[in-house]
């Protein structure tokens, strides 16, 4: 018996350490949040030393341009240290609990769309005038939150075990949707909205204490019961059967999880902003914290651990981001540019460690739709109504023009002011045509060059890298800022974005899943570079940058058409004589190497003219998404799988889509206008949605 109970002392010894090991990482944790919160004091707009405010806090009267310590203390850098430190902490657990239930590493708040559906919400109750109290706030953006879980956790199959690559692909695609009717919003209502706009990217300006304070109690209700699930959230964790024959309810654990995270997500939402980004660090961090601590295995040390380090990286990021820049040059530059900058990388590292799954793929329904005479029939209809679409893009406007004006135009001789108003027009059908003709035909290629029916330019990171090189020559005035070096940067940045995720996804072979995931990485890390260098350029630049940016042919010439129309007319005749070749890559890897092909080579080279062709539709219209996953995927399902057939009706799709959505977004609201890339997505959003229910399993 004493043997029995010296082995049982024994066993319980290293539990003992273990525990008392999280005990000290938390305790060092809340020291290093606390050592950085003072140097986060120190840092301000009001001129304020670290010594002046260390005596001022010791009762000396301290006065600096008229202001006294308290004032500055109380009123600026206390609500924004304690912002930073509720919004930090609340992103972290909320992450640690969306990955706990999902069993899922790249699940958090902005990968499932919550951070999106909350700002959506609070921008829709903004839009229309409804004044509401901050903890009606907070439900509101907590209405809007769980809407977007529950809709992107529904359409990944389960809530648990959902494969990667369809997890981020689904609130990626809903995130954008999302983005875009915000947008829409703050365009259509900008006088009521006018303050969600630099909000938007997350902000931990705050007008006073109370916010925080009021926040405090419910971040710590939510926590209690987030520790008081502890042992159930560990009992999941070995699996939905496993955690019920322990007697856990795996259907109301992971309810209340997602739950208490949601009502976390819009609490930080509601304080600060939607900061990205956060809630991806703090728990990844904590895991890999774990393979040191074996404590954090434990929910119990887990859930508030990754709470204080997603503080942590908040707090350093707005410290380091001040100094920088300094704090006066920092009070354009949200907060959450850097994070999500940060959670573009850790999707990086964490995609290179994991193992592909296996692509997505999209049962297609036309198999029997392998007629000659039906692809003839479905090329004329669609040529006919982009015939149809480009008269009506032509006459549409703020003043509506007649066909005779159209044939004068053609004749020129058409009266000035008509001349003029069709001249502008036809630029922007030119463009449409290009850009669309070009996104739906990188689209198809990607797709079926990685074997993932989900996948398209935007989604890769490509658009975003063509982005930032048209920013960069915009913001910079590099070479004279003119039309041919952002072309060329444009082009030059999307190939070396290209490159980038090539070489990252590169590790035993181009898999599609890791190749997509470091795509959609590098996209998140470029847009936060992208907006950086929007918010600290010259403000006169601005218009011209967005521009570019939010999808439109506003502005174009028919230059900005001419370099996608010269890439169309090398790549359409390449890809139509490697049909075959492109046919054989959507099978699998074996057979195009049994059949002599050189696979790693062909899909190099085939991805690499895609790239570009996405780097020169973002010259013709701006960024835009879905097109190159909705015209593929149409065309598809009117005539088959075969590329001989898809490539054409693609591209006609593809113009048709985004000249369409171009002509309603300048007469829907005329004389405002509406970008064409918001009114895509709006489009776009729900047919991906229908493609991924469709997918399900």
């Amino acid at each position: 018996m004493t043997t029995t109970l010296t082995r049982g002392a024994a066993g319980r010894a290293p539990e003992r350490r273990g525990l008392a090991g999280g005990f000290v990482l938390l305790a060092g944790l809340v020291v290093i949040i606390a050592a950085v919160g003072i140097w986060h004091l120190t840092q301000g707009t009001s001129g304020l030393t670290a010594a002046d405010l260390f005596r001022g806090l010791l009762g000396e009267p301290v006065h600096v341009g008229g202001v006294s310590v308290d004032a500055v203390f109380l009123g600026s850098r206390l609500p924004r240290l304690f912002a930073g430190i509720a919004v930090g902490f609340s992103l972290g657990v909320a992450g640690a609990l969306l990955q706990s239930v999902t069993r899922n590493p790249l699940a958090s708040p902005d990968t499932l769309a919550i951070t999106s559906g909350s700002y959506f919400a609070l921008a829709a109750v903004a839009a229309f005038n409804v004044s509401v109290p901050f903890w009606a706030s907070s439900g509101v953006a907590f209405f809007g939150g769980v809407l977007a879980a529950a809709l992107v956790l529904g359409l990944t199959g389960s809530a648990a075990g959902s494969a990667n690559t369809r997890l981020i692909l689904a609130g990626s695609a809903i995130s954008m949707a999302l983005s875009a009717g915000t947008a829409m919003l703050l365009i259509l209502f900008k006088e009521s909205t006018k303050g969600l706009f630099a909000w938007g990217n997350g902000s931990l300006a705050q007008l006073n204490i109370d916010a925080s304070v009021r926040a405090a109690p419910l971040i710590a209700v939510v926590l209690t019961l987030a520790l008081l699930f502890s042992r159930r959230l560990d009992a999941l964790g070995l699996g939905d059967d496993a955690a019920a024959s322990l007697g856990v309810s795996v259907r109301s654990t992971r309810m209340t999880a997602v739950i208490c995270a949601v009502l976390l997500t819009s609490t930080s939402v509601t304080l600060a902003g939607p900061i990205g980004f956060v809630g991806l660090g703090g728990p990844v961090l904590a895991r890999l914290l774990a393979n040191r601590v074996a404590a954090l295995r434990k929910h119990a040390f887990l859930i508030p651990a990754s709470g204080l380090l997603g503080a942590l990286l908040i707090l350093l990021a707005d410290a380091l981001l001040r100094a920088a820049l300094t704090p006066e040059g920092a009070t354009t530059i949200p907060t959450g540019i850097p994070t999500a900058f940060i959670g573009g990388i850790i999707i990086i590292v964490l995609a290179m460690r994991l193992r592909d799954a296996g692509s997505a793929r999209v049962a297609s329904s036309a198999s029997s739709i392998r007629i000659h005479r039906r692809f003839v029939t479905v090329l004329v209809i669609v040529a006919s109504l982009l015939i149809a679409a480009i008269v009506v893009g032509m006459l549409a406007g703020n003043v509506w023009l007649r066909l005779g004006d159209l044939s004068l135009w053609a004749q020129s001789s058409a009266p000035d002011l008509v001349r003029r108003a069709l001249d502008e027009r036809a630029a922007r059908v030119a463009a449409a045509l290009v850009g669309g003709a070009a996104l739906a035909l990188a689209g198809t290629i990607v797709q079926g060059t990685t074997r993932n029916p989900l996948a398209e330019p935007s989604l890769l990171g490509i658009s975003a890298g063509a982005g930032v090189g048209a920013v960069f020559v915009v913001t910079t005035g590099f070479a004279g800022g003119g039309r041919l070096p952002l072309v060329v940067m444009a082009v030059l940045a999307a190939l070396a974005t290209f490159a980038l995720v090539t070489l990252l996804s590169w590790r035993g072979g181009l898999l599609p899943d890791r190749f997509v995931l470091i795509g959609i990485g590098c996209g998140f890390a470029l847009t936060a570079v992208t907006t950086f260098m929007l918010l600290s350029s010259d403000p006169w630049q601005t218009p011209r940058i967005l521009t570019w940016l939010s999808g439109t042919t506003y502005g174009r010439s028919f230059w900005d058409a001419l370099p996608g129309a010269a890439v169309l007319a090398l790549a359409v005749p390449f890809f139509a004589s490697q049909h075959r070749e492109l046919d054989l890559l959507s099978v699998d890897d074996d057979t195009p190497r049994l059949l002599g092909i050189r696979l790693e080579r062909t899909r190099l080279w085939v991805l690499t003219i895609a790239a570009v062709l996405a780097a020169v539709s973002v010259v013709a219209v701006g960024v835009v998404g879905f097109v190159g996953l909705v015209a593929p995927h149409f065309a598809r399902t009117l005539v088959g799988a075969r590329h001989a057939r898809v490539i054409p009706v693609a591209m006609l799709l593809g113009a048709l889509l985004v000249l369409v959505a171009d002509t309603l977004g300048r007469t829907l609201i005329s004389p405002a206008q509406l970008p064409a890339g918001l009114m895509v997505a709006l489009v776009g959003a729900p047919y991906f949605v229908w493609l991924l229910r469709r997918s399900r399993g």
